[in-house]
């Protein structure tokens, strides 16, 4: 059975920055026949739920009350690492547009709703650990 790391918003588990979820049918529906470990980068990088909203700007992830989340972000990604690599993970679905999962599409940093190219800290991370990473827009 093939093992999958899962943004666990996208399963319906309310860590959001906002306190909610992206629960996601064609996401539910994909990882029936996988083996799914659930993640929150953000979470396991020690921010809260619900926490203030943060998107990446240049070399830094910084919240909407202009104070800087990057160590957070990497911990947090290092972690999902760690994970992917304890169990031989060689592939991820995560949310896109998160300054943790996009992959491909983030926000600007303006937090104006403006996507750019780029992908999210974790995403980047796994990326570079030659782990593959797809979004539920893949799907």
């Amino acid at each position: 059975m093939e093992k999958i790391l899962v943004s666990a918003c996208l399963l319906g588990v309310n860590c959001k920055y906002n306190g909610k979820n992206n629960k996601n049918d064609k996401v539910l529906e994909y990882i029936k026949d996988k083996y799914v470990i659930p993640i929150c980068p953000e979470d396991f990088g020690g921010l809260s739920t619900p926490r203030i909203p943060s998107e990446i700007k240049g070399n830094k992830v910084i919240n909407k009350n202009n104070e800087d989340v990057t160590d957070n972000f990497i911990k947090g990604a290092y972690n999902v690492l760690e994970i992917a690599k304890t169990l031989g993970i060689k592939k991820a679905l995560l949310k896109q547009k998160s300054p943790s999962c996009g992959s491909g599409k983030i926000y600007d940093g303006t937090f104006t709703d403006n996507i750019i190219n780029g992908d999210g800290i974790t995403t980047k991370i796994l990326k570079e650990n030659n782990i593959e990473v797809i979004t539920e827009e893949d799907l």
